[in-house]
C-alpha cells in the first residue's frame, strides 16, 4: 500500500473546470477515473506544453497529491516546478471548449496558448 502524502494545494482548479472533470469521471467505470493529472511536457513552438489527463494508473513514485474544488490531482515531481501556482480553468468559446493553464511561471507562451517557455 503506497502512503499517499497530501500536499498545499499548489495548482488550483476553478469551479468549472472541476465540474467538467466531474462529467469526463462520470463516462468511465467505477473507480478508474478518480484523479487529474497535470504535467509539463517537453515540445510546442515555446518549449513545453501542458498535458492533462484522467489518471487511471494510480500515483506515481515522488507525485504530489493536491485536492482542488472536490477534485483530486497528481503532479510529477518535475513538473510541480513549473506549475506551482498554477489555476486550470474550462473556457467553452464559439469554436468549441478546452481546458487552459494560467501559469504564472510562464515567461513567454506561444499564439496557441497550450505552449510556453521559462527562464
Amino acid at each position: 500500500m503506497r502512503l499517499m502524502a497530501t500536499v498545499e494545494t499548489l495548482v488550483e482548479l476553478t469551479p468549472r473546470a472541476a465540474e467538467k472533470i466531474r462529467e469526463l469521471q462520470a463516462t468511465e467505470p467505477a473507480g478508474e477515473a478518480e484523479v487529474l493529472r497535470v504535467a509539463i511536457q517537453g515540445g510546442g513552438c515555446s518549449g513545453f506544453q501542458y498535458g492533462l489527463m484522467i489518471e487511471e494508473n494510480g500515483q506515481g513514485s515522488g507525485d504530489q497529491v493536491f485536492e482542488s474544488n472536490g477534485i483530486k490531482l497528481y503532479v510529477d515531481p518535475i513538473s510541480i516546478r513549473y506549475l506551482n501556482g498554477a489555476e486550470v480553468d474550462f473556457v467553452d468559446t464559439i469554436t468549441g471548449g478546452g481546458f487552459t493553464i494560467k501559469n504564472p511561471n510562464a515567461t513567454s507562451t506561444c499564439g496557441c496558448g497550450q505552449s510556453f517557455s521559462v527562464e
